[in-house]
């Protein structure tokens, strides 16, 4: 904008070219692009004339679990609703509690991720009480067996009133990170004897069935609003990816409520905290469990020799792009 009224940007025109992740790696070794984000299978690769840029990022990845038992209620025709196994608590219980975080974090990012656990874990309003210690295989099969789920038949699927522990996920499979993810959790799911049906899917057909299968999701934001708000308020099924598993907790929403509605920041972020863990539920791993989060994927960028991105913010949910106005080729 020739009329803006702050200082001049260095750079007067951004070209962005949208390619499919397997081909990024190739991208970068052409020596044609500024900047280009690294996939999950090129993390440890370095290429000449780039350095590697890593930026924290907020990037929580995901599984949602259905809340509610499946009645047979459909939404316009085609959105099924609820899951007779992800609605028993202990099966989202035994899940949080016997993955291992650490292990998916080294295995499909190489180190470049951290551990989630809330969903908001790296926020100001993050409740360190709501979150579970994992990798513990062993209490986890004690949670299902507490809740009733055992392997009758040696299948190594734990079932109850003959139903079995088994149940869809679904994920984007264009995302090779997604991808690997789903995968990870699919396998260690059946260490503790739920059986996990993966789903490669385009987002219309996720979106279908985020209401009775379990979806590999990811939320950046910053904002408690969208991260807390519309993720576990109680809502009328609308056919949006906010809140796909239906959660609801009266608890939870009236502190989010009071949130809301708070003209205190310090105050607010409180009730937003108290939100994820109340009168023994609430959204967090360690109340009524509605998600299994995983991993804190970093942005991960090969960026061309003398190209200068500034002083960039960090942990923000925001990509590498956020300062472009700063940036310099040197």
């Amino acid at each position: 904008n020739d009329n803006y009224y702050g200082k001049k940007p260095y750079f007067t025109q951004i070209t962005l070219v949208f390619p499919e992740e397997a081909t990024w790696l190739e991208l970068a070794k052409s020596n044609d692009f500024d900047v280009v984000p690294v996939a999950t299978s090129a993390l440890n690769q370095s290429v000449d004339g780039y350095q590697f840029v890593e930026k924290s990022a907020g990037r929580a990845q995901g599984v949602s679990l259905p809340y509610l038992p499946d009645n047979g209620t459909v939404y316009n025709g085609t959105y099924k609703i609820g899951n007779n196994v992800t609605a028993d608590k202990s099966i989202r219980e035994a899940l949080n509690v016997g993955i291992d975080r650490n292990k998916m974090v080294d295995s499909v990012f190489s180190g470049h991720a951290k551990p989630e656990y809330t969903g908001v874990d790296t926020r100001d309003y993050a409740n360190n009480a709501s979150k579970v210690n994992d990798s513990n295989v062993e209490q986890a099969k004690q949670i299902l067996a507490q809740g009733g789920w055992r392997d009758t038949n040696g299948d190594g699927i734990v079932e109850k009133n003959g139903t079995k522990a088994s149940f869809d996920l679904y994920y984007p499979p264009d995302y090779l990170d997604r991808q690997s993810l789903s995968t990870v959790f699919a396998e260690q799911a059946k260490q503790i004897g739920i059986e996990v049906n993966l789903k490669g899917a385009d987002w219309d057909t996720i979106y279908q069935n985020m209401y009775s299968s379990a979806a590999l999701m990811q939320q950046t934001s910053p904002d408690p609003y969208k991260s807390i708000y519309q993720q576990y308020h109680s809502k009328e099924v609308d056919g949006f990816y906010m809140n796909p598993n239906l959660y609801n907790n009266s608890a939870s929403d009236a502190l989010m409520e009071q949130a809301m509605h708070s003209n205190d920041f310090n105050q607010a972020n409180n009730y937003w905290s108290q939100s994820a863990l109340v009168n023994g539920g609430g959204w967090g791993p360690a109340g009524d469990a509605p998600w299994v989060w995983l991993a804190n994927y970093d942005y991960n960028y090969f960026i061309k020799d003398g190209v200068n991105i500034g002083n960039q913010p960090d942990g923000l949910g925001n990509d590498i792009l956020i300062n472009i106005c700063e940036w310099t080729r040197d």
